[in-house]
């Protein structure tokens, strides 16, 4: 198996694993019990909290666990209008992930939001004459991904977030496929806002962070026994917070390792593009991207053919995001970027992790080759 869709999700880490274990069998107590063994979980919970602060750049204090991704990006959007503000209208890029922008759109469609959308170039960068045009003194929320989780292009976050602010609206940053492989900073990026999750880092799936600038009024999703600074309640999932410590712990020392990464990544890169047989792009080639993501279109192709091809030999990517796998029409992100239709319906996302090796890398160039040609690959052994 080489596995090579690591933007879907990643595998747990062992150690990871090992940590968590005893908070199943042994320390299994309620975090807010006051007997022993739920001060055990407590103590846990809080020692995680601050690791997560630290790989999002906030403090512990601002820090609250979440399922995912998905549910921090909700609590904030949904939050902020149960919150009393006055403001109505909310700026987004064409390229966020559809946690954020189908709940924007449902918003807009029951007339509880003003949206608008700011485009991006060809190149898959956010186009900040658009924003500085759209966010206005009616502003309430700018939307922005720190890093595209098709393409791998990294934004420019904080220039946007100066735009924001400079309007008195307020910047929620999806960093969800940032974290791990980039440095995260709520402060550097100039966020009000900061959503994670960990199984994007090799933690659990069912667990992620959000983290609120000290200060601000967010109106809880539900209500319960106050839990999680009184912004999520309900009984704390302390294996999975556990593990997301650890990982946290982790992603922070392998960011300095992802050069390694980047070139595996420019290998296959490389390797692809120097065939003659083959006509194919790099999407977003031109921008700063995450170190383990390549997303490449093979012209008048299929992506889901080919997905389907690789996956028979054992090799596991994803054509488009994978939340679109399986479907042949272009990628929301891959019409925002104005793709030909040739080129958008065959683009495939490669996404490595630290714990990809070479061999995998050469064995799939190998596999790519041969089904980009039409040819039977060589096999292993």
């Amino acid at each position: 198996m080489i596995y090579l869709d690591n933007n879907a999700t990643t595998r747990v880490a062992d150690e990871v694993l090992v940590i968590m274990e005893p908070y199943y069998r042994e320390w299994f107590g309620n975090a807010h019990s006051v007997h022993g063994l739920g001060r055990k979980s407590h103590d846990g919970v809080e020692d995680a909290r601050r690791s997560v602060a630290a790989l999002m750049g906030a403090e512990a204090s601002e820090t609250i666990f979440t399922s995912c991704g998905t549910e921090g990006n909700a609590m904030v959007i949904r939050g902020l209008l149960e919150s009393g503000a006055q403001r109505r209208k909310v700026v987004a890029t064409s390229v966020e992930h559809p946690s954020v922008l189908a709940l924007l759109r449902a918003l807009e469609k029951n007339a509880q939001i003003d949206l608008a959308i700011a485009p991006v170039t060809p190149a898959g960068a956010i186009d900040l004459d658009a924003i500085r045009a759209l966010v206005d003194d009616e502003t309430l929320l700018v939307c922005v991904m720190q890093a595209q989780n098709e393409t791998g292009v990294v934004h420019d976050v904080a220039a946007v977030a100066d735009i924001a602010h400079r309007a008195g609206a307020l910047v929620h940053v999806d960093s969800v496929q940032a974290a791990g492989k980039i440095p995260v900073s709520m402060r550097d990026l100039g966020a009000d806002f900061l959503t994670i999750s960990g199984h994007k880092f090799h933690a659990p799936k069912g667990v992620g962070a959000l983290a609120i600038r000290k200060g601000l009024k967010v109106a809880p999703l539900w209500y319960g026994g106050g839990q999680e600074l009184g912004m999520r309640s309900g009984t704390e999932p302390v294996p999975s917070i556990v593990g997301l410590g650890v990982a946290a712990e982790m992603a922070q020392k392998a960011v300095r390792e992802f050069d390694r990464v980047a070139a595996l990544r420019d290998r296959l890169e490389e390797a692809l593009l120097g065939a003659p047989q083959h006509s194919i792009s790099i999407n977003g080639a031109s921008q700063r991207r995450l170190a383990n993501t390549s997303s490449i279109s093979f012209h008048d192709r299929s992506s889901d053919a080919i997905v389907r091809a690789l996956d028979a030999e054992g090799i596991y990517v994803s054509a488009g995001a994978a939340c679109h796998s399986g479907k042949v029409e272009p990628s929301a992100t891959m019409k925002a970027m104005g793709k030909p239709a040739n080129q958008a319906i065959g683009t495939v996302r490669f996404s490595l992790s630290r714990y990809t090796s070479g061999e995998e890398i050469d064995r799939t160039i190998e596999i790519v080759r041969a089904i980009a040609e039409n040819r039977p690959a060589v096999p292993t052994g």
